[in-house]
């Protein structure tokens, strides 16, 4: 194997998600540097996999930088992973692969799993362009800060959070963006208990709030961006709401579409009033 750190994605839970190209590398690596070796030591012995391993994290001190380097320097090779997905994202390395980069060596990508792709590719919710925020900030005022700043954004917004904290960012959330925003709870993806569960933000932040098997786990939230405005609805759009409307309660009518196209319930609801005014 060439020289060079090797940023190995690793699964999010199901085990059958490691690509036969991560468990090679994991094998004839140098030398693992493990977000948690005690964590990632049983995904290492499921595929007998006995290569070094070192901890490295956000508070390593120079001396695991060094290790590392002194092994590359010597012609080794380096496998990166952490807790579970793809590292970087979210997770500790990114000091790391600059300072590689900077000594003058390669940096490869072994791609796999990742949590807010995951969960974004099962959402329902537009994946044509979308904003990783991340973690929000822990503290209730920061957070309802950082909130206030996204609320005007367009585009599919993504976050990971605690599962402890998870029932209060919803209902922050409700307070920033409105509760009839669409939005996704991904929880435990490829687990067990695997969660996907798509609503308004209050029937979502209702549904956490009865259920304290919701606040437990691996948490993506998904958010669908505010609708631009001025966006009119396609005829065929129109013609099918106006029709559904005739049978139905506008809310229902709207409720209906949305759930269907991706739609903002809040807009076709909107439409159907204007309709009844003219």
């Amino acid at each position: 194997m060439d020289s060079g750190l090797y940023v190995v994605a690793t699964p999010i839970g199901n085990f059958g998600d490691m690509s036969q190209r991560a468990v090679e590398v994991l094998r004839s690596a140098d030398l693992i540097a493990a977000e948690d070796t005690r964590h990632s030591q049983r995904l290492l012995q499921h595929y007998s996999i006995d290569t070094p391993c070192m901890a490295y994290h956000d508070h390593s001190d120079e001396r695991a930088l060094a290790r590392i380097s002194r092994c590359l320097a010597d012609g080794g090779s380096v496998a990166l992973v952490s807790d579970a997905g793809t590292p970087l994202i979210s997770d500790p390395g990114y000091r790391l692969v600059r300072q590689v980069q900077e000594l003058g060596h390669l940096v490869r990508p072994v791609p796999g799993a990742c949590a807010a792709v995951a969960a974004l590719s099962a959402s329902g919710l537009p994946t044509d362009r979308f904003l990783f925020e991340g973690f929000l900030p822990a503290r209730a005022g920061s957070r309802a800060n950082r909130l206030a700043e996204l609320a005007g954004e367009t585009v599919t917004l993504i976050f990971y959070e605690a599962p402890h904290r998870v029932r209060e960012c919803l209902e922050d959330l409700v307070t920033a963006f409105g509760g009839e925003r669409e939005a996704v709870l991904a929880r435990e993806i490829t687990k067990t208990f695997e969660t996907i569960r798509r609503g308004s933000l209050l029937e979502l932040a209702q549904f956490v709030a009865a259920d304290s098997n919701q606040q437990k786990g691996e948490i993506v939230l998904l958010v669908a961006g505010r609708a631009k405005s001025g966006q009119q609805l396609s005829p065929a759009m129109a013609t099918l709401l106006q029709r559904l409307a005739e049978e139905l309660p506008a809310k229902r009518a709207a409720a209906l579409v949305a759930e269907h196209t991706g739609l903002r319930k809040k807009q076709l609801y909107d439409y159907l009033l204007a309709l009844k005014q003219q």
